[in-house]
């Protein structure tokens, strides 16, 4: 099974930047889609973005569109997570999640079986 580990995250002032980063145990284009979602303190956990095997196609909730980007450096078996523009609604645990075959769609967090433990971000205003 793949091992996730997230860093990156941080407190920032809304309007500024961070890279997230999912380093995976194994390579991961061939095998898995990579997902990243967020759970606010008592909300459920959302999907933020995907990006499938081979790094075909890229997936964002409206929410962070234009303002994320989701990319995969396969040397480093890790997946990336820029955001920019944040804001503080923006503010949650971030988790890093592998998705290989499963008849849940890739925006729910049921399609996705192996997960990282979190990376907090924090916005302010």
């Amino acid at each position: 099974q793949v091992q996730l580990v997230e860093s990156g995250g941080g407190l920032v002032q809304a309007g500024g930047s961070l890279r997230l980063s999912c380093a995976a145990s194994e390579r991961t284009d061939s095998r898995y889609t990579m997902g990243w979602f967020r759970q606010a303190p008592g909300k459920e956990r959302e999907f933020v973005a995907a990006l499938s095997q081979s790094s075909v196609r890229t997936y964002y909730a409206d929410s962070v569109k234009g303002r994320f980007t989701i990319s995969r450096d396969n040397a480093k078996n890790t997946v990336y997570l820029q955001m920019n523009s944040l804001k503080p609604e923006d503010t949650a645990i971030y988790y890093c999640a592998a998705r290989g075959t499963s008849s849940y769609t890739l925006y729910t967090s049921l399609g996705y079986r192996y997960w990282g433990q979190g990376t907090q971000v924090t916005v302010s205003s």
